[in-house]
């Protein structure tokens, strides 16, 4: 395998990008549409992060037989196969025994890994049953990844000049194994970079055509060695920029990049892949300033973003999700008044709930999300259609709302309150952390 970068100091074609990676994903939940089929998408992102592409994924049915058989046929033409499943103490967890009669090898019964699930189990407080000690069979010519989250290890096999990788099915005990153990392997064996193959700059409130379109001057100006590419999501985009050929530095890249962000000005959040909550979080800390949301259309999403946030309550003072009126009169003072001459769904009522949430809860500042996010048998009222959302942000420099609309599904649309929501209050933090003035506005100014 060809070394990362040449002695120039180029980066060279990544031996990452040369590896044929193929993933199969078992169970028959999977294809009967009751599980999604998450780690397609973790798995492919992290191997792109790090300078390679997943070729293919196949999702195949807890048969034995079909495991085996499309085993085979990946084995045959990949460098590295990728399992997800099957690995449990279940009657239907077959994928270990079939892929030891494929590669000719015997399994082991390991009494460290046995010991390791009865420990578990005593410090769930639970009785183990003896199949479970089906977990404790490992290839005899294989390592074990261990399994903090879980009693299934995973699976390390290197034969025939290829890497097999067996994984549980459970998201909270792959997801750790794989970038915890399953990446620092393959990084060591020259099978993926060892850092990011791109610098990612993320941005909130500018489309993909026009982000494209803004930055294009500067891709043009580093020439056919750049390679762009754009990922948008819902309120943000995301742009990729790297070298595959080796000809651009990654000197290059980072001034290519600081170049974009300098032109982006507010629109650019990050570097990477933090999330707007993450941002805001940080900003927070930095600011000593905490932080309340009130929530009706978007059931509580708004504060789970932030809760995902390691140490939340150094910043976080708490939510509250109230959809009736008499909620918004008991727990935030909300005026009856106000909520019969405007509805609950307005500007007025937007304000009043960022106030009082701020107020009852202690808080510098204060989001709230109001409005139709159903379907329109849910019946919109006040002329406002089904899609309208009214967002409210209670600051030290004041209270404002703004007036959204967002056609589609009702998942779509909380999803796209809350980042709306988030890049507000991320602007807004911004503008304090620089010691800039709030621009003057009125309620419902900035529809």
């Amino acid at each position: 395998m060809v070394s990362a970068h040449n002695a120039d100091g180029t980066a060279s074609r990544s031996p990452a990008s040369k590896t044929r990676y193929e993933l199969l994903t078992l169970g028959d939940e999977l294809l009967l549409g009751l599980t999604a089929n998450g780690h397609l998408t973790f798995i492919g992102a992290q191997l792109g992060r790090r300078g390679a592409m997943l070729q293919r994924n196949v999702t195949i049915t807890d048969e034995a037989d079909a495991i085996a058989a499309q085993f085979r046929e990946s084995w045959a033409r990949s460098d590295v196969v990728i399992t997800t499943g099957g690995l449990g103490p279940t009657c239907d967890d077959r994928t270990r025994d079939a892929l030891a009669e494929v590669l000719g090898q015997k399994l082991v019964f390991d009494p460290v890994i046995k010991q390791a699930i009865e420990e578990r189990f005593t410090r769930l407080g639970r009785k183990m049953t003896d199949n479970n000690l089906k977990q404790a069979y490992v290839f005899e010519r294989g390592e074990v990844l261990p399994n903090a989250n879980g009693t299934a290890p995973g699976l390390w096999v290197e034969q025939d000049g290829r890497v097999l990788i067996m994984l549980p099915g459970p998201p909270n005990e792959l997801q750790p194994m794989f970038t915890e153990q399953v990446l620092p392997r393959l990084a060591e064996r020259r099978l993926l970079l060892g850092s990011e193959a791109y610098i990612q700059l993320r941005t909130a409130g500018v489309g993909e055509s026009v982000l494209e379109t803004k930055l294009q001057p500067i891709f043009d100006r580093a020439g056919p060695a750049l390679s762009v590419a754009f990922c948008a999501h819902q309120g943000a985009v995301d742009c990729r920029v790297s070298s595959p050929g080796g000809e651009l530095s990654h000197e290059d890249l980072e001034r290519i990049a600081a170049e974009c962000t300098q032109l982006l000005g507010d629109d650019f959040v990050c570097y990477g892949h933090e999330s707007l909550a993450r941002v805001c979080a940080d900003f927070l800390r930095q600011q000593e300033k905490r932080l309340a949301v009130v929530e009706t259309a978007t059931g509580g999403l708004l504060a789970h973003a932030f809760t995902e946030v390691c140490g939340a309550c150094k910043f976080f003072a708490g939510g509250v999700v109230c959809c009736s009126n008499d909620a918004k009169m008991q727990l935030l003072d909300v005026p009856e008044c106000l909520l019969l001459q405007h509805g609950a769904v307005s500007d007025e009522a937007a304000v009043a709930m960022a106030t009082g949430a701020a107020e009852t809860l202690g808080a510098d500042y204060a989001l709230a999300v109001t409005g139709f996010a159903g379907a329109a048998s849910t019946g919109a009222k006040g002329g406002n259609p089904v899609g309208t959302i009214f967002v409210a942000l209670f600051s030290p420099a004041g209270v404002w709302s703004k007036k959204l609309s967002y056609p589609g599904p009702r998942s779509t649309v909380k999803v796209r309150a809350v980042n709306a929501a988030l890049d507000w209050l991320r602007r807004e933090l911004l503008r304090a952390h620089r010691g800039e003035a709030t621009p003057a506005r009125r309620i419902g100014a900035m529809q």
